[in-house]
């Protein structure tokens, strides 16, 4: 839809909101990621940080000048270049200050610029200080040699340059992060002498590759001196593709069994990583650790010290651990979007960056080599001129005495330009009279020699690449240091499980009719005896470890777990399993089980089983896991344990009376199902459940058999147990009249 524009009555220009708010939304998107958030490949400077250079260049704050109240560069910026928030611009400045935020600081502070602990802690700009640092000639030395465009400032009365001349890629020396309109930039900071390595390289070899330039720039390098522990393959992907991420680990070193840390990641806050070890201290998640302290001062800038509580600790378990669950290590965003040459953003790798970098170099040198080139021509113009005065000084100072016009009479006479009339007319005959005609000539020697070397330069590009490559090597060498943040492979960082956190201790957890858990300590107690709700009663218990899993089965056949030492205290009534589970309408819990090793025989009353390993009957979830796989109306029977003992075997008993006993072996090993037939029960009789399977047992070798039938008890010694014994899925003998109507089984050794 075209857009229309009317004019009222007063010539007002009237257009329809869609299509001016869309024009207005346009418009402020573009000048907040050209003007505002993104950097420049040029400079790597977004403008507030350009103006804030430039301003303090034009106010003589160089390196080796005295500091000036930070208040009057500000105040200058906003006066003349930066027309936005005092507080925005300072802060933009004392982050260009920071020893520990920027990699290579452009700002020399002097008062509280803040603290790695607290970055924002900085003082008010009219008590702080400042210059230039030393660093900062990089991109402002050439501003004045006809390297830059200048545009007008914001209300026209001055100009400022759109970019500066940088002679290192600051880009990513320094990096940038910056959050637009729809897009965001986030380059990590780089090593300088490996960079200016790479820019040579790539000079030299202009079709490297990205693995090529790789071999100088192995990864970031930030102010901190903490580890880069990212695998060197994703180091690779990041580079190709312009964005990924680079984890930072705090380093640390042993002291008399003390762990003291000596360098943080990037901007972390040591009082942080203390909190957050503090809240898993309180918490009781940290049981391997007696005390933790800052010992950080101006001679140790990082030093946080934990003691373990014994020697026995695993320190390298415990450092792990910190790293996966505190700021100990982090992970930084790369995306290295900026504004190309062509005015436009863009993510670019690490070749692309640096091979639009050196055409924006290249192309600054060439200008200021024309530029120098120019001020020879004129100079040795004017000699050409200033040489021929002296040789005819005489007549020269005849004419200016005697004409009227001695500026076109020179002219005419000596073949002069009106350059060349102006500056003999405007020297002072004492200095003329003084003049040499061999320092004329010197001087014209070394200018020529001079033009004859630009203009080398600027014919060859290959003359060209050793000037950049020349110039590289100089700043290396003033500029550059040793890599900060080294690359070191590690194993990634895990948490230690709370079962690891907790105790190791023997606890009873008792489970009840009504489905009420609790845990109580050691395993010589009798759960019977314990206080139970009205209405309610024991109904089972297993023997496990505080730092063990329990499993709940239900009567549908799924089953729960949690951790033992998650459950109350047996001093109380314990707490309804439906608070922690979520289990299907009508079930109910009917067993308890040490989950932690071992396995256990699991069947239903319709004579089905299968073992099952203590493992499979972990479940996660509140809803748990279906299990065992119940034939329709089929009831779920208290599941046995399983001895590891070769040569056990399983005792079946049905409600009729029949007993069977048959090798464990020919059961099989499942994590889940209905299982195999255990015990033939007539067909007829199973469907309408006259006859069930009541109880069944595990008994181990050379073991007896203890039958329980209302108050009488049998004891089938190994010798009576051969008479039941059959093949998995027969229907067995019948027991001795009087205990036909079985109870339960249980195994004797």
């Amino acid at each position: 839809m075209s857009e229309t524009i009317s004019y009222s009555a007063e010539g007002l220009e009237q257009r329809p909101l869609r299509a001016f708010t869309e024009k207005a939304y346009l418009d402020y998107s573009m000048y907040v990621i050209l003007d505002r958030a993104l950097p420049h490949v040029g400079d790597g400077l977004k403008p507030v940080q350009r103006r804030i250079l430039y301003a303090m260049s034009e106010l003589g704050l160089s390196a080796t000048a005295k500091f000036k109240k930070s208040a009057r560069t500000v105040g200058d910026v906003l006066g003349k270049f930066h027309p936005h928030g005092d507080s925005a611009c300072y802060e933009a400045m004392v982050l260009m200050a920071q020893s520990f935020t920027y990699r290579y600081p452009l700002v020399d502070g002097q008062g509280n610029w803040g603290s790695p602990d607290d970055p924002k802690s900085f003082a008010a700009m009219r008590y702080t200080e400042s210059r230039l640092a030393p660093y900062a000639e990089v991109l402002l030395d050439e501003v004045g040699q006809g390297t830059v465009d200048w545009q007008p400032n914001f209300d026209g009365t001055l100009e400022e340059p759109r970019l500066l001349p940088a002679r290192l890629p600051n880009l990513l020396l320094n990096g940038a992060t910056g959050i637009a309109v729809g897009m965001a930039t986030d380059i990590p900071p780089h090593n300088l002498r490996e960079l200016a390595c790479a820019c040579t390289h790539l000079l030299e070899h202009p079709d490297a590759d990205v693995d090529a330039l790789m071999r100088f720039v192995p990864a970031p390098d930030y102010p901190s001196e903490a580890e880069i522990v990212t695998p060197a393959a994703d180091l690779r992907k990041l580079y190709h593709s312009g964005g990924g991420s680079v984890r930072l680990r705090a380093r640390y070193e042993v002291e008399r069994g003390d762990i003291v840390i000596t360098a943080l990641p990037h901007l972390v806050s040591g009082s942080r990583v203390l909190e957050q070890i503090a809240q898993q201290f309180n918490a009781k998640k940290l049981p391997m650790v007696e005390d933790f302290r800052d010992e950080s001062d101006h001679e140790f800038p990082t030093r946080l010290v934990i003691v373990p509580r014994s020697n026995r600790v695993d320190i390298e378990r415990l450092m792990s651990h910190l790293f996966a669950t505190t700021d100990l290590e982090r992970s930084y965003r790369v995306n290295m979007n900026m504004i190309v040459l062509d005015g436009r953003p863009r993510v670019m790798n690490l070749r692309e960056i640096l091979v639009e970098w050196l055409a924006y170099r290249t192309e600054t040198v060439r200008r200021r080599l024309n530029h120098r080139l120019d001020k020879v021509l004129e100079r040795l113009h004017l000699l050409d001129g200033l040489l021929i005065a002296f040789l005819n000084l005489d007549e020269v100072i005849a004419i200016i005495r005697t004409e009227d016009e001695p500026k076109a009479v020179l002219m005419a006479r000596f073949a002069l330009t009106e350059t060349q009339a102006d500056y003999i007319l405007n020297t002072r005959l004492r200095q003329l009279a003084r003049l040499e005609e061999m320092k004329i000539r010197a001087e014209q020697e070394t200018l020529s020699a001079e033009r004859d070397e630009l203009r080398a330069i600027l014919d060859e590009p290959a003359a060209l690449r050793r000037l950049l490559a020349a110039e590289f090597a100089a700043d290396a060498e003033r500029y550059g240091d040793a890599r900060r943040s080294p690359l070191v492979e590690r194993a990634a960082a895990n948490a230690i499980d709370e079962t690891e956190l907790a105790p190791s201790e023997p606890v009873t957890v008792v489970l009840s009719e009504k489905g009420w858990a609790r845990a109580a300590k050691g395993h010589d107690v009798d759960p019977v005896g314990f206080n139970y709700r009205s209405g309610d009663g024991f109904l089972a218990a297993a023997r496990a470890r505080s730092n063990q899993a329990v499993a709940f089965l239900d009567s549908r056949g799924r089953s729960y777990s949690l951790q033992a030492h998650t459950l109350p205290s047996a001093r109380g009534q314990g707490e309804p399993l439906t608070g922690r589970f979520d289990p299907p309408s009508g079930a109910r819990f009917v067993a308890v089980l040490a989950a932690a090793e071992g396995r256990y025989l699991l069947a239903s009353d319709a004579g089905y089983g299968f073992l099952a390993r203590a493992a499979d009957l972990v479940a996660k979830p509140k809803g748990g896991k279906a299990v065992l796989t119940l034939p329709k109306g089929a009831e779920v029977l208290d599941p046995v344990a399983v001895p590891e003992a070769a040569g056990a075997l399983v005792a079946v008993a049905s409600s009729s009376g029949h007993l069977l006993l048959f090798p464990l072996d020919e059961l099989p090993e499942m994590s889940r199902g209905k299982g195999n037939k255990l015990i033939a029960i007539p067909g007829a009789r199973a469907a309408t459940r006259e006859e069930l399977m009541v109880a069944m047992a595990v008994v181990a070798p050379e073991g007896a058999l203890r039958v329980r039938a209302g108050k009488r008890e049998l004891t089938l010694k190994p010798r009576d147990l051969e008479l039941y014994r059959g093949d998995r899925g027969r229907r067995g003998r019948l027991l001795p009249r009087g205990f036909q109507r079985v109870e339960a089984l249980s195994a004797e050794t």
